[in-house]
């Protein structure tokens, strides 16, 4: 059997705006075949080629997905799992001087670290393709690919899209990046829904807004869900806020899904998250087969497989 294709060609991976709905339709092409061959024996694709994780930043499922793709297709995996403390960072090496190390020792680097711009400021120096993982209240690209990939497959479509973010708008790289890649579509329309200190940043609306995108505010998550195609619940970022956040029980509540919040959404509608979880979702809705959130992050490994063919093989 022939092994599934690639996708194109890439370099780094470090922002949602380098994704064209051209380029999103090859790379997920190359995903739902490498999706139908897991559970299968590995692929060979990327045979002989070495990834190196290196995350500044503790992970589970960005780091274990991107080294189960790797693994998946062939290739190896050198790893860090917190380079802040365990890494010569903590003996004062420059990100640069450590990229450029590492970059001596695998074909590319995966990067998830605490400073906003830090992927770019990698691959800058690095001699190998970087693919951002995470770089504070940046981006997540990755994880934008992996959620659009979840709508397209569980609605099939992703034009006409209502989407409802929920949680911290402010901090939350998943939802920055996701705003720009379904922007990218038509007859998109988005509610944001925050506490006014997590509310998604005015420049950002402001670029969705020129580039045809619907963008609401609302109070509370049930003023909202009626009308959603996707929900898409996030934590709060309490490692990225510089006050605690001062919520009574009731004001948390607005921002909370429960059975009762189900009851509202549309049947042919889905609930999103890009875990992990803190209380924002009730485990009671966990059994509602809108709840796609574990699927989501299941999703995260062909998605990832795609991602890595392409780098590896520019």
């Amino acid at each position: 059997m022939t092994e599934p294709g690639s996708g194109p060609p890439l370099r780094h991976v470090l922002a949602a705006d380098q994704f064209t709905p051209e380029l999103i339709a090859e790379l997920f092409g190359s995903a739902r075949a490498m999706d139908s061959r897991l559970g299968g024996p590995a692929l060979s694709r990327l045979h002989g080629r070495l990834m190196a994780t290196l995350f500044y930043e503790p992970s589970t499922r960005t780091r274990l997905s991107f080294e189960a793709a790797m693994l998946r297709l062939g290739g190896q995996v050198v790893s860090t799992e917190n380079a802040r403390d365990f890494s010569s960072a903590i003996k004062g090496e420059t990100l640069e001087d450590t990229v450029r190390i590492v970059g001596g020792y695998a074909d590319c680097i995966v990067l998830r670290h605490s400073e906003e711009g830090a992927a770019r400021r990698a691959a800058a120096v690095s001699p190998v393709p970087v693919v951002n993982a995470g770089d504070g209240r940046g981006e997540h690209p990755t994880q934008a690919l992996l959620d659009l990939y979840t709508i397209s497959s569980e609605l099939g479509r992703l034009d006409g899209i209502r989407l409802v973010m929920v949680g911290d708008l402010a901090n939350g790289r998943t939802v920055h990046s996701l705003a720009q890649l379904m922007a990218s579509y038509r007859g998109v329309e988005m509610t944001m829904v925050a506490p006014d200190p997590l509310r998604m940043g005015a420049d950002l609306v402001a670029s969705l807004r020129r580039r045809g995108v619907v963008v609401r505010e609302a109070d509370s998550l049930m003023d909202a869900v009626g009308e959603a195609d996707v929900v898409y619940q996030t934590r709060i970022q309490t490692e990225r806020l510089l006050e605690p956040l001062s919520q009574d029980e009731g004001e948390r509540d607005r921002y909370r899904v429960t059975p009762q919040t189900m009851a509202r959404l549309p049947q042919g509608s889905i609930l999103m998250h890009p875990l992990p979880r803190v209380g924002e979702i009730d485990p009671a809705v966990d059994a509602d087969p809108r709840a796609a959130y574990f699927r989501q992050a299941r999703n995260g490994v062909p998605v990832r497989m795609a991602l890595l063919a392409a780098v590896l093989s520019a």
